[in-house]
């Protein structure tokens, strides 16, 4: 018994001195490392152009996301300038940033260039237009999808089984984009299996919207029984847009975009008829991400290849909700 007595107080001597050490607090074994592989790190991000929503939103969840964990970011504005852009990666390839973030005007361009940045020993995070040549990691939409989905949702509203008179238009980018090239393919493939449909325009506009809607404009003058057009951006589309309310017809437009507010007050204004949104604050996020899980598994630049395609929501007057749309931060 006076064993068994000793025993039980050892056990409670014990389970009090755990208990005092747990109310003491212990540390995380993993936090001093998740914060240790980001200290003195530099993140660089080459936009086509800063001042508009999309790359004003990446660079804003960069920042705020980033800098707090002590990395250092660092923006080179081209200003769609795409050799202003090839210098400012040459020039980087030489400063040897951690992470280069970039957004290609067109699918070559920067293609050797990103090789080159990945030999050198720095990440390359791609984001929403990606180059022929695939990097540590690609975060966008799936153009081929999204095409594919645009192309039912004009059978859908203009095909001669549902009323309409089968006639639609696209107007796309910059040609050699990723966002028009792959996006072609899918509206082509879908369109290939519906006969009934004529694309009787598909011209580019450079990411312009006077080009817009002065392309727009004609197509209505020789299409006046035209039903849907098809625009690439939703900034662009603006131009599409006026074209249609000044010719005074009934047509639909079906554009795309980040999903900034100026977008869905579009929606609520009859700007555009229906808007397929990647979210931008979400396709920062997944970036940050990226780039953390890079710098801290330290794997050798170009020895993995990650690709996160963008969920996409197709948004209506009648089906937008509170929440689907958001707004860059006030400066001011």
């Amino acid at each position: 018994m006076r064993f068994l007595k000793t025993l039980i107080l050892a056990s409670a001597f014990a389970a009090s001195a755990g208990t005092s050490t747990l109310a003491a607090g212990i540390d995380d074994p993993t936090r001093a490392p998740y914060y240790d592989a980001f200290k003195g790190k530099t993140v660089a991000y080459v936009p086509v152009a800063m001042g508009f929503d999309l790359t004003e939103g990446w660079a804003d969840g960069l920042r705020s996301t980033l800098e707090p964990l002590g990395i250092k970011f660092e923006i080179r504005d081209p200003n769609w300038s795409t050799s202003v852009g090839a210098q400012a990666i040459t020039s980087l390839i030489t400063e040897k940033p951690d992470v280069l973030v970039v957004h290609n005007p067109d699918v070559q361009s920067y293609a050797r260039l990103l090789k080159k940045a990945e030999a050198a020993g720095i990440y390359v995070v791609q984001v929403n237009m990606r180059s022929s040549y695939s990097t540590d990691a690609f975060i966008g939409a799936d153009y081929v999808t999204m095409g594919g989905q645009i192309a039912q949702r004009l059978i859908d509203q203009c095909s001669p089984d549902n009323g309409g008179s089968g006639k639609i238009a696209v107007i796309q980018g910059v040609l050699t984009a990723a966002a028009s090239a792959y996006q072609m393919k899918g509206i082509l493939d879908v369109l290939e299996s519906h006969p009934e449909m004529n694309l009787v325009s598909n011209q580019a506009a450079d990411w312009d919207a006077t080009k817009a809607k002065n392309i727009a404009a004609t197509v209505l003058q020789q299409h006046p029984d035209i039903c849907g057009f098809a625009g690439f951006w939703d900034v662009m589309d603006i131009g599409t847009s006026a074209a249609i309310k000044e010719s005074g017809k009934d047509v639909y437009l079906i554009s795309q975009g980040g999903g900034e507010q100026t977008a869905c007050d579009g929606l609520t204004k009859g700007t555009y008829s229906e808007l397929v949104v990647y979210n931008v604050p979400g396709q920062a996020r997944d970036m940050a991400n990226v780039i953390k899980q890079l710098l801290q598994n330290g794997n050798a630049p170009g020895s993995t290849k990650t690709t996160l395609f963008t969920p996409l929501d197709f948004l209506t007057k009648e089906n937008m909700k509170p929440g689907d749309c958001w707004s860059l931060p006030s400066n001011g």
